[in-house]
């Protein structure tokens, strides 16, 4: 007993504006299946020229299914083979333009011309702020620092040398504008500090060159300190 014949075959279906994976049957003539494969490829059925190819990377055609009467049977048409629609007369179709975005007018927007519409993801966007539109939340007002330390006070600045005790008057207790928070400037009483009571041009106290620092209040202690001489000669010659 002969095994059956198959009446459909599969085939991958390939133009140049299309690729699709089709199951058309054997009896099916060329005539008709050209009619089925303008509707698939947008080719008219007298500009069409169908190659069978064995895959789509192949570089000769197996055949051409130039007799339009014929069955797709009698061209032998197996399983996963390629029916390649060519267009003989693209000027009269649309084929290739689909693809071809070169002679496409683009819409262009200026930026100023983008944020003015109401229609966009920008207006969305701030309408419901969201991202960087979104509000921010209030910063936590912080409470002034309570610092207990009178201008024209004795002090003595804390100092990572041991035994190196830095002295000098508290001339300054305030805001800055170079740093948040509550600032100690003090005049020492030897030239070991690292301006004149200014930080970049702005003035908040007088005293001679590297005489002038500026602390956090927490580096400060206020007493009952005396001018303490610094000997800076070598103590051995």
């Amino acid at each position: 007993m002969r095994p059956s014949q198959p009446i459909t075959v599969n085939v991958f279906v390939v133009s140049p504006d299309t690729r699709s994976e089709r199951r058309f049957d054997l009896g099916l003539t060329v005539a008709q299946l050209k009619n089925k494969l303008e509707l698939i490829t947008g080719i008219p059925v007298q500009n069409q020229e169908i190659s069978v190819l064995a895959s789509e990377d192949a570089p000769e055609p197996l055949g051409v299914l130039s007799d339009d009467s014929k069955p797709l049977g009698y061209y032998g048409i197996h399983d996963w083979q390629v029916l390649k629609v060519n267009d003989l007369n693209p000027a009269t179709s649309f084929t290739g333009q689909l693809s071809d975005t070169s002679q496409v007018d683009k819409f262009e927007l200026s930026e100023a011309e983008y944020a003015q519409r109401q229609d966009t993801v920008l207006a969305y966007k701030q309408r419901h702020k969201i991202g960087r539109f979104a509000d921010k939340p209030p910063e936590e007002s912080q409470k002034p620092e309570k610092v207990d330390i009178p201008v024209g006070a004795r002090c003595e600045v804390e100092s990572t040398e041991e035994d190196f005790r830095k002295r000098g008057t508290v001339r300054f207790v305030g805001p800055t504008e170079f740093a948040k928070g509550i600032w100690v400037g003090v005049e020492y009483d030897e030239p070991i500090g690292k301006n004149d009571g200014s930080v970049k041009g702005k003035r908040y106290f007088e005293c001679p060159p590297s005489h002038g620092v500026f602390v956090k209040p927490e580096k400060v202690k206020v007493g009952d300190f005396p001018v303490e001489e610094i000997n800076f000669d070598d103590e051995e010659m």
